[in-house]
Parts: C-alpha cells; structure tokens; sequence
C-alpha cells in the first residue's frame, strides 16, 4: 500500500482517486474549495461530473494541501490555468513524493508546457507526466484503458507505472516528454474542430480528414519543439486524437459542436464547464508562430474562436488552400 495523494477534484483527479484506491493504495483527494468538499463528503459521488459513481468511504477528501505530506505520488489533476498555483501550494509540503501532472495543456503567459510550469516552482522534484486516450467515466467505472507515464527519470516512471497499473488500468513508460505533452495538449483543439464540423452537418470524410491532417499538425509542431515523431503514432498522439474527436464525453467536442451549430463562443463556453480545447487553440496558434510552423486547421479554430470568423467559411477556406502534397 502506497500513500497517493490528488490534487484536484474534477471529474478526472476523482476518477484517478478511485482507480488508486482500487489498487489498495491510501488515497487522499484534495480541492482548494471548502464547499467543494464539503458536498463530496456529504454525497460520496463527484454528482456534476461522475454522477453515479460513488467515491469509496475510505477516500479522505480535504481542503488541507498538508494532506499530501509523506505521499509517494502527488497528482496534480488540476485544469491547466491552475497548475502553477497548485505547484506552489505543494512546495510548500515536505515529503510529497514524485508529482504526477494530468493536466493538458500550455501555460497562457508563458507558452510553457506544464511540466515546466512545475518545475520552476518544484525544481527538486521528480515530476512525471500521465496522459493518453482517457475519459474520466470510463476510468471511474473501471473499464480498460491505457495510458503513458513520461518522465526524464526512468526510475520516476517506472514507479509510477507500478503503482498505479491494474487489470483496468495498463501503463506505458516513455521519456518523450515534449512530444507527451504537446500530444495531450493540442489533440483539444483538434476535438474543438471535429465538434465543429459535427455541429455544422459535415460527415465522417471530413472527420476523418480533421483527425489525420490534425495529427500532421501536431507532429510537425512537436519535432519543431524537440519532440520525436514517433510520439505521436502512439497512445498520447493518435490514440488520445481519436477518442477525443469521435466521443460525446469530450467537452472540447461537446463545445465544438454547439459552435458549429451558431452558438456564441461565450455562451458554449458557459454551458459546457472548462474546455482546454478553447484556450489551447490561442496558445497553439501563438507556438505556431513563435516555431514559424504552418498550422492551418489550428488556425483557422483560433479564428472561428477568437476572431468570430463563420465555422462554414474556415472548411471552405480550408478546402481551398493552394494544392500540395500530403507531407
């Protein structure tokens, strides 16, 4: 039995709670927010994002971040935005163990992936990054996944894998972390598209032609970031692509397709929660352009997004670029 301590309470850090204790681990699930806390302690089930999955009693959930003293891993399964906030708060424990980071996504003012945010506020830290093709309910409800732990410490990884593998949960250890991450990170905003294109009508060609140049995109961004190609033909590249543009539990998805369906960017935001996928495309649009990489689908999602260009004028703009080769 492990001490494994999550640092935020979303649909997914209670998913990754529950999958931990049902390794037989001592499992503490943290949120900053006392109210937040108090209704799972009182319903024992995360009702707005896992309704009907209870949290096991033997769960301690807290507001107190001392909670992750003496843990052997530390999770942070917060959204992106708040994964510098949280590093910080978990400087200040003593013992807190190699920190795991699930979140996906860059760091707005920085550009930085998050394994960087991390490190800056925990540079004496092992960190480890966890991703792949993952919906929190399926987790939660044990139903087999696998996943990718990366970290420039094998020996970081491979406890990892260790510890929190099970008959439901298969984990994979690489060293790529810039081609993980970048991986998680940008299949969001290709989720956004195909959402898109589900809400404007178009068919599964189009999706198909979204998810495949989508990964193109991905790749030539990351080699030019210093990733290896071959990250993405794996589980955090095409693997986490797909399960996130052809399934309604992706909210990158669920967003896309209220837009492509004439609802206001702002009020799809408001009716979907946090999507990644919508501030991803800004700052993917901005690494775009800082690694001077041609990104025409996550172009023209930054467009549609932030520019309020008409979704139907981005595919055909799309459909009509000067003609080329496929790579």
């Amino acid at each position: 039995m492990a001490k494994i301590t999550v640092l935020g309470s979303g649909g997914w850090g209670t998913a990754l709670a529950i999958s931990a204790f049902n390794c037989g681990h001592n499992v503490t699930l943290w949120s900053p927010f006392q109210q937040e806390v108090d209704e799972l302690i009182k319903n024992k089930e995360n009702i707005k994002l896992l309704p009907d999955i209870k949290i096991p009693e033997q769960i301690n959930i807290t507001s107190d971040i001392n909670s992750a003293t003496d843990s052997l891993i530390s999770i942070i399964a917060c959204p992106s935005v708040a994964v510098r906030s949280v590093s910080k708060q978990l400087a200040s424990v003593e013992n807190h163990g190699i920190v795991v980071n699930v979140a996906k996504g860059f760091e707005k003012e920085t550009l930085n992936r998050l394994s960087n945010v991390i490190r800056e506020e925990l540079p004496n830290d092992k960190i480890c990054v966890l991703s792949g093709p993952s919906h929190a309910e399926e987790v939660a409800r044990m139903i087999p996944t696998s996943l990718v732990a990366s970290s420039k410490s094998f020996t970081a990884a491979s406890i990892v894998q260790d510890v929190l593998s099970s008959e439901f949960l298969r984990i994979y250890t690489a060293n790529d972390m810039i081609g993980v991450e970048l991986g998680g990170a940008v299949k969001n905003v290709i989720a956004v598209c195909a959402g898109i294109s589900d809400g404007l009508g178009l068919g599964d060609n189009t999706k198909a032609a979204l998810i495949t140049r989508g990964l193109s995109e991905m790749a030539n961004l990351g080699v030019c970031m210093g990733a290896d190609e071959r990250t993405f033909m794996g589980l955090t590249g095409i693997g986490d692509l797909v399960v996130t543009c052809t399934s309604q539990h992706s909210r990158n998805n669920r967003f896309g397709n209220k837009v492509g369906s004439g609802v206001p960017v702002e009020q799809a935001l408001k009716e979907v929660g946090t999507v990644e996928g919508y501030y991803a495309s800004l700052m993917t649009y901005q690494l775009g352009k800082k690694y001077g990489v041609e990104l025409p689908i996550i172009n023209s999602c930054y467009k549609v997004l932030y520019e309020g260009y008409r979704p139907d004028l981005a595919v055909k703009e799309l459909m009509t670029r000067p003609k080329g080769k496929e790579r």
